[in-house]
């Protein structure tokens, strides 16, 4: 049965049932009641088992019936919500988006996206807001936002999150500095190098190397720089201050460019972390503006991030 005309029928069928009769069923809609009948045992021919009782006045719905409708209203449901919203996108869409993000991604990725997003479609506005500190929709911040980009695992599950792409992870330094020091040619080595990290809160995947079966946290004995920005670490790294453990959205073009060395990239690029970079939203705040852009950030951060895929050809 084509899947149109069993949304029709259903739709019909419990109208029947609703109005009681098949004569009340045709006043709702262009048909004789003779028609609705042949049309409810088509259904009924369709799915192999019998939904109404019939009797000269009326009609009840058998066991099957019940559990039939049960379903049916919930399918007729979302095909007409899935309709709405694919009329609604498919028009001009208008009004403000509030966007959080961490700085460093926002300046690098996230404006550059937005500007194109923003240009094919003049309806729409973005307050966008680089932040360096985790944000709590569940606060004082709530109703302040739409949406909220995070980078790492995520901790709050009352939050709806879409994946926008997956998270790698560099040991890289400056030539100067290996010139210098030497390159470690196995993790283990680490502890004898200078290095530049997280002053506080490290992320969970940092540092982090598979040895002899296990997992071991292995990392320069001596910090030379410590902070609790991105771009900072970055810094300290190019200036030969000692080796790093960074994202590949934040160092893949100084990767391609020379200015860092990656280390321990003998295999190819290391494999995405379990967390990536998601976009967080209340689950009552999925308007239609959010939801186009969500997409658009989609398609252009993932599957395979547009950073990554020149250092994949490059590394293998």
């Amino acid at each position: 049965m084509n899947p149109d005309t069993l949304g029709v029928q259903m739709a019909l069928y419990l109208d029947v049932l609703e109005a009681g009769s098949f004569s009340a069923a045709a006043r709702r809609h262009p048909l004789t009641p003779s028609a609705v009948a042949r049309r409810i045992d088509s259904l009924e021919q369709a799915l192999g088992c019998r939904l109404l009782l019939r009797t000269t006045h009326s009609v009840k719905a058998t066991p099957a019936g019940l559990a039939f409708a049960e379903r049916a209203r919930r399918i007729l449901g979302e095909l007409n919500l899935a309709r709405a919203e694919a009329v609604s996108l498919s028009s001009a869409p208008e009004g403000l988006i509030r966007i959080d993000a961490p700085a460093p991604f926002g300046r690098r990725h996230l404006a550059p996206a937005l500007a194109e997003f923003l240009a094919h479609n003049p309806g729409l506005d973005v307050q966008l807001r680089l932040i360096d500190s985790f944000v709590d929709l569940q606060g004082a911040h709530l109703g302040e936002v739409d949406l909220v980009l995070r980078i790492g695992p995520l901790g709050d599950s009352r939050l709806v999150a879409t994946a926008l792409a997956p998270m790698r992870r560099i040991v890289c330094a400056s030539p100067d500095y290996l010139a210098r020091a030497g390159a470690p040619q196995q993790p283990s080595e680490l502890l004898q190098h200078q290095g530049v990290d997280w002053d506080s809160l490290a992320p969970p995947y940092a540092w982090r190397f598979r040895c002899d079966g296990q997992w071991r946290q292995l990392r320069p004995k001596r910090l030379r720089l410590t902070a609790n920005n991105a771009e900072a670490l970055l810094q300290g790294a190019l200036a030969g201050l000692g080796i790093a453990h960074l994202p590949t959205w934040l160092i893949s073009e100084h990767l391609l460019r020379g200015e860092l060395l990656p280390l321990f990239c003998t295999d190819g690029l290391p494999a995405p972390e379990p967390s990536g970079i998601y976009a967080l939203r209340l689950e009552q705040a999925a308007n239609t503006r959010s939801r186009l852009l969500l997409e658009f950030l989609k398609q252009r951060f993932g599957p395979q991030p547009p950073w990554d895929q020149a250092l994949l050809q490059r590394l293998g």
